[in-house]
């Protein structure tokens, strides 16, 4: 559950790159500062963030790397502030590259598992504007109120439509998920297909309608079940095609 921003700094600085990371605990400012590499796999820039005494600390590793599909450069770090280590990548939008404007969106990596849905309350309301949703999901352990965004980076069907949105301690948004609209093949009515990453790892939910919702804005969210006849699959997980 992490989001931030990256801006590369065009004047000769200390830190080539500059920027925030959010999570539901926390606001964080970062720079990468470039690192002499040892090994082709070495990284590239040691992360590092300021404590609150004042002291900056290494919080972490990154390196540039290069889309397999889109040939687009981005860049991969590690981080660890004290919870234990997380994975996210810095990329660009399509509009800033051409801009060439040296912004970054920081994004989750692909998480590797995915937990069992057990039992999930929840429920997903379509906004009046901007093709956006409201919702919540809920167990004994967690309770997480999101928004559906629609999926600017969205360049192939098998994209997500939506990414899922939380706010951080200081109301950043923060991706914790992406999600698709679907339609049964059995039924032929629409649903939407979430993937979510909670606090109790990444969980798999649909968001339907009954016979007294069908038509309206509201849907609820029930745990997901592997009919065989989903025609979108969530295998891209959290990641952000740039």
């Amino acid at each position: 559950m992490f989001a931030g921003t990256l801006t590369k700094n065009v004047e000769t600085a200390a830190a080539e790159y500059t920027g925030m990371i959010h999570s539901s605990r926390f606001d964080i400012a970062i720079a990468l500062e470039a690192r002499t590499k040892m090994s082709e796999k070495s990284p590239d820039y040691d992360v590092t963030a300021v404590n609150k005494s004042g002291r900056k600390v290494r919080i972490g590793t990154a390196w540039n790397e290069t889309g397999n599909t889109t040939g687009n450069p981005y860049i991969s770090m590690q981080i660890d502030v004290g919870l234990g280590p997380f994975r996210v990548n810095a990329v660009q939008t399509k509009e800033a590259r051409e801009a060439g404007t040296g912004a970054f969106e920081i994004i989750p990596l692909v998480s590797a598992g995915t937990m069992k849905s057990g039992s999930i309350s929840g429920e997903l309301t379509a906004m009046d504007a901007d093709n956006a949703f409201a919702g919540y999901i809920a167990n004994m352990m967690f309770d997480l109120d999101f928004m559906l965004i629609e999926n600017d980076y969205k360049t192939e069907q098998t994209h997500p439509d939506y990414r899922i949105e939380v706010s951080s301690p200081k109301g950043k948004p923060i991706r914790v998920g992406s999600a698709w609209m679907a339609k049964s093949a059995r039924t032929g009515n629409e649903y939407v297909s979430l993937l979510i990453n909670t606090p109790d790892g990444d969980l798999r939910v649909n968001a339907v309608q009954n016979e007294e919702q069908r038509g309206g804005k509201t849907f609820s969210i029930i745990p997901f079940v592997d009919s065989g006849e989903r025609e979108r699959e969530g295998g891209a997980g959290l990641s952000l095609v740039a």
